[in-house]
Parts: structure tokens; sequence; C-alpha cells
């Protein structure tokens, strides 16, 4: 499978500043084959340490952080000797020592030419949780499941991808029934490395569906086996809540849905923990559509989506059969779905900032709102062809974005002043917007 993160771990590893990478994101994204992948393809060796219940490696780290002495012990611990331009060093669940992560500091201030790359399924919560090592000495890198664009190339292949890309949508409406087709099928499959691999091969939508449920139970252990005893209850229940509160027509968390009474204390420190797993997106609402959108975030209002679009299908029981009914899929639990798909691509694209609008009086809601760092734009999801865009048009008439778009089943149509970007080309939305 081709990952577009490859790209960056090349221009990564060419880069005259280059200092440790460290790699975030949920369990089962792809991190660990990603790291073996690019060590194989740009290096001629492979260094590949798991800290995870690995003693040695924790005694070794827990002395003197001296890289001389780190790279001489692991160097005795795998056997051979380690050429730093010749050689990819990556340190795998690195939170499961976090002296290791510590040593990054001195591997870039003492011993820049090491190439090392980390990753670890919990790293979000080890950096919140205190552990040393100052900002300004790694390089982070997000890694999310397989994007539209990737499925694209894993199951129909590489050429429907360029195809997007090239943003040629003459062509693209031609074979438009092959994407539709496609992102239908990346509804149900979602992104998740072993699903994708699973339905790349068998075309089994079953065994996508038991991969998924073992992804999801890995999570659930997760939650008992590394958070604090007394938030685990909270975390299960804000999980599990995400499907109903994704299937109001208001798409924002209410407290209230994950318990009667519920109250945002008793909750935030669980939806962070979730956020620093990477297992959720934590989108704010702005209150005004000017630069930078940040300083406009209301801290008080938020949607959550969860990390995967297929997980989110069989978090809710999403039939099968509606693959192969029409447009059936876009009618049921349709809009959670489609707005779960939009925020998971923007999501990969990594370079925006991704925000709704909700006016005060709630008569207007955009579902996302970019930051690009040189515009604002706003973003209106619909999941099947209905192109009414009152909402749009009111949040238009007040701040006068430069271009505004909305996605939906229909075919590719540029406006004056409105994209009309169908939802299997979302992907490519820096590129329409520029």
């Amino acid at each position: 499978m081709y990952r577009t993160a490859m790209e960056k771990l090349y221009k990564w590893k060419e880069s005259k500043r280059r200092k440790p990478l460290i790699i975030e994101g949920a369990r089962q994204v792809g991190k660990t084959w990603l790291m073996r992948e690019f060590g194989k393809l740009a290096y001629e060796d492979t260094v590949y340490i798991n800290f995870d219940s690995n003693s040695r490696m924790a005694e070794l780290f827990a002395a003197d952080l001296n890289t001389d002495r780190l790279i001489m012990g692991i160097e005795l611990y795998v056997g051979r000797k380690i050429a730093p331009e010749r050689t990819l060093l990556i340190f795998d669940e690195v939170q499961e020592v976090p002296r290791a992560l510590s040593s990054l500091k001195y591997f870039y201030e003492d011993a820049p030419e090491y190439h090392i790359i980390c990753a670890g399924s919990l790293l979000g919560i080890a950096l919140h949780n205190g552990t040393s090592f100052p900002v300004g000495k790694v390089d982070f890198m997000s890694l999310y499941p397989l994007s539209f664009k990737e499925f694209l190339m894993a199951t129909v292949g590489s050429r429907y991808a360029e195809l997007l890309d090239a943003r040629d949508y003459e062509m693209v409406m031609l074979f438009r029934q092959t994407y539709i087709d496609a992102l239908k099928q990346y509804y149900f499959v979602g992104g998740m490395p072993e699903a994708v691999q699973c339905f790349a091969e068998d075309r089994d939508f079953n065994e996508v569906r038991e991969i998924q449920r073992r992804v999801l139970a890995a999570y659930e252990q997760d939650f008992s086996k590394h958070a604090p005893v007394e938030m685990v209850p909270k975390i299960r229940m804000v999980w599990n809540s995400i499907p109903s509160q994704l299937a109001k027509e208001n798409k924002k968390f209410i407290y209230g849905l994950v318990r009667q009474g519920g109250r945002a204390k008793e909750y935030e420190a669980a939806i962070m923990w979730l956020c620093d797993c990477g297992l959720v997106h934590k989108v704010s609402r702005v209150t005004q559509g000017l630069l930078p959108l940040k300083a406009y975030e209301d801290l008080k209002a938020f949607k959550l989506f969860v990390v995967d679009v297929g997980l989110l299908g069989c978090m809710t029981g999403l039939r099968q059969g509606v693959l192969l009914d029409g447009n059936d899929l876009f009618m049921e639990f349709k809009g959670a779905l489609t707005e779960q798909y939009v925020c998971q691509q923007l999501k990969a694209e990594g370079e925006l900032g991704v925000y709704y609008y909700t006016n005060d009086r709630g008569s207007c809601e955009v579902d996302f709102i970019l930051d690009t760092g040189e515009r604002i734009v706003p973003v209106e999801v619909k999941a099947e062809t209905n192109l009414k865009a009152k909402s749009l048009k009111t949040y238009r008439d007040r701040f006068h974005p430069e271009v505004s778009v909305r996605t939906s089943m229909a075919d590719y149509r540029k406006e004056d002043w409105l994209v009309n970007l169908p939802l299997y080309a979302v992907g490519g939305i820096s590129a329409e917007v520029r």
C-alpha cells in the first residue's frame, strides 16, 4: 500500500535541519509499517527497537543519556555496527520508556548525524503527562488512517487518484461512477490499513467488519490499561456516545447525551485523553470568520468525530447491504457518515486549521471553516445532491470569503463565488482554494 506520508519522510531525510522525528497517531493506523518500509526503501540498514516490555532498553536509557554510550548499547543489543548516515534508527512504542524520549534532545544537540524516527500508540498522552524533552529539539508528523485518495490507489488503481490530483474534472466526470462506487466502499471499509488491505485482496465486507471490531476492542482495552482507573468509565461513556452525538441534526457535542445531567467538568479530562490518543478529532466552533480562526475559538462548543469513518459505521452497526441498494447508504445515518468522512479527509491534508461556525442565534451553521494560513474557506457538506446553500450564503454575506466550497454527490462546478466539489474530490481541497 502506498502512503502519502512516505513523501514527507523523504523530505525529512534530505533536510539540512533534520531533527529526530516523532510520528503521532492512533493505534493501528500504520505507524510501524510506515517506519519499517521507509527504512527498507531509503536506507542501507534499519535498526528497529520496540520499547514495549523491553527491560534491557529501559535499563540502558535509565542511566546516563550520553549519546556515544547509548549508541554502543544499541549496537551491542542488535549485534551490529550503526553507520550514522546509512542507518535508520526506529524507536517504536517509545512512550513506554520516557527516558528514551528525553534522549532525543541529546541526539539532536550532540549527535545530529543519526537518523532517528520514533512512534507510539499513546505518545500524545505521554507528552501531556510531562515527559521531559524540550520543544524545538524534535520534529513531529501526524499519521491518520488511509485517506480516500490512498484507498483509491489500493483498490482501483493509482491512475484514478492521479486524475483527481490533476483536477481534470471533465475526465473525472467520465468515470464518476467508479469514484462514487469507491466512495461508498470507503464509507464502509474506512482507512484502517488492515481493513483496506483485506478489502483490496478479498472484497469481503464481513471480514472487514471483523477487523474493525478487533480494532475497536483493542481501543477499549487501551482505556482500561492506560487511563487512570477513575477516568475509564467516563472515557467509555464519551466514546460510546459519539455516534448518537453525530446522528443529531446539530452535531455539537452535548454532555447530557453522555449521561443525563452530565456536565463539562465531569468529562473534559476524558475527552482530552481520547484526543491525546488520536482516537477522536475535536472540531471547535468559531464565532467569527476572520484570520486567524484560533483567536475566535469558542472553547465551550465543539463537535467530536472518531478517527475513522469505517470504525464509526462499525460502532453503529451500519449494514453491508446498504452498499448494494443504490444510494440508500446516504439515507441511513447519512449526515453523520458524510461529515465524518469530510472531517477525516481535511485532517489528512495536515496543513489546515479545521473549525465550524454557527451564529449566536443558531440560525446559520457552516459545517467546516478552514484556516489555510492565508485565507478562510467555509465548507458546506451535503450527503446527496441537494444544492441549497442558505447557511453558506448567510455566512458569505457577513464575512465575504474569497472562495466558498459546497461538497456533495453533485458534479464539479465553479460559480463566481462558490466551488461545487464532489465528495470524492474533497481530499484535494487545499489545491482547489489556493
